[in-house]
């Protein structure tokens, strides 16, 4: 008999992954992640999240641990998500989770304990076809979650299952439903695991403080001011309190010397357009595709519907990537993530777009 460990986060989806490989015949160990200390509003909701853990794992009656990866997490995720803010660029730390904690620290921990495999609640799918492991959307496109795992290589591939990725959400809360899991009807998490429900801005201020500083146009005047240059990203409308005659004003770049955020009106500005990019820091699930130009779609962000574009050249571990259709707010420190059909090939880290289209015809100063 194979042995599986489950990541558990205390939601539905990895309670069913659970329950249905437990069903397949794999001796299954549920493990949940502790991975922030802090409580919210003075409750912790890992504190909540693990007793549901508890709930699932006695009614499926299988061994279950927590461990925790707090410390781990705020060295190898939150400080990087620190800094990359502090530099006026919007990372991703759902990613960098993914990569350094659970896809590396709890398979590791699964490997230990003897496991054959570790499983998570992932809407993603892995198919093993032409001899190499393939990373495939989620049947259920509206929660495909490929974005956030494009990290994972052949290695890696090799050891994860993803149990509930050929099926639809709704699916999964019927077989929980019917089998009287606790968590059938728990609400999804979203967001930032150490934010939560809270104000975005009044929990990073506890980490960054507070510098004010200008909202200006492109040609240097000011119409408003701002925060911190570290709560804006680009194309930002909600939250800027620029008042004034005209369309609504979107954050458009940010100069974290100067502690300037630059702002347009109108959601269709050019300065928010532009058909190329450069990325680095590239992950491939298998072979690095080519030869180049390379043909295919891509993500720029989570939920985007896939964009025709081509890898014109990889040089010096610097990708670059031209759109068909020019892309709004494409925002540094983000990630692209590369697909052939539906099948997810890797990702990279945004450095910087092309010239916008305003750029083009004027310049900055």
């Amino acid at each position: 008999m194979k042995t599986v460990v489950v990541g558990m986060s205390g939601g539905v989806d990895s309670a069913v992954s659970a329950l249905l490989l437990k069903e397949q015949g794999y001796s299954v160990i549920g493990m949940f992640m502790k991975n922030w200390e802090e409580e919210i509003d003075g409750v912790c909701p890992a504190t909540e999240d693990f007793a549901d853990v508890v709930r699932v794992a006695t009614k499926l009656d299988i061994p279950y641990y927590p461990i925790n990866f707090s410390k781990e997490y705020k060295e190898q995720v939150f400080a990087d998500f620190l800094l990359e803010l502090q530099k006026g660029n919007t990372p991703n730390p759902d990613i960098l989770c993914n990569r350094e904690i659970k896809f590396k620290l709890l398979l590791e921990t699964a490997m230990k304990l003897g496991a054959d495999s570790l499983a998570t609640g992932h809407y993603a799918q892995n198919i093993f076809s032409d001899s190499q492991y393939k990373l495939t959307k989620g049947a259920d496109l509206t929660k495909d979650q490929t974005y956030f795992i494009y990290t994972l290589n052949q290695e890696i591939m090799s050891k994860v299952l993803f149990p509930i990725g050929h099926m639809a959400k709704t699916e999964v809360r019927k077989i929980a439903k019917a089998h009287d899991l606790a968590v059938a009807e728990k609400k999804d998490s979203t967001g930032i695991c150490f934010i939560g429900e809270r104000n975005f801005r009044q929990f990073l201020s506890q980490h960054l403080g507070y510098k004010p500083g200008t909202f200006r146009t492109l040609d240097g005047k000011v119409v408003g001011h701002h925060q911190g240059v570290a709560y804006y990203t680009i194309g930002q409308r909600r939250g800027l309190a620029i008042g004034g005659a005209g369309d609504a004003w979107f954050a458009v770049g940010k100069d974290v010397e100067e502690n300037i955020v630059w702002v347009v009106q109108g959601a269709m500005h050019p300065a928010l357009f532009a058909d190329e990019l450069t990325a680095h820091t590239a992950s491939w699930v298998g072979d690095i595709p080519g030869p180049f130009p390379y043909h295919c779609s891509a993500k720029i962000r989570y939920r985007q519907e896939d964009q025709p574009c081509v890898i014109e050249k990889i040089e010096n571990g610097v990708l670059h990537v031209r759109f068909n259709v020019p892309q709004r707010a494409i925002t540094p420190q983000q990630s692209i993530v590369f697909y052939k059909d539906s099948t997810c090939l890797g990702g990279a880290i945004i450095a910087k777009s092309g010239p916008t289209y305003y750029e083009m015809q004027k310049p900055l100063d």
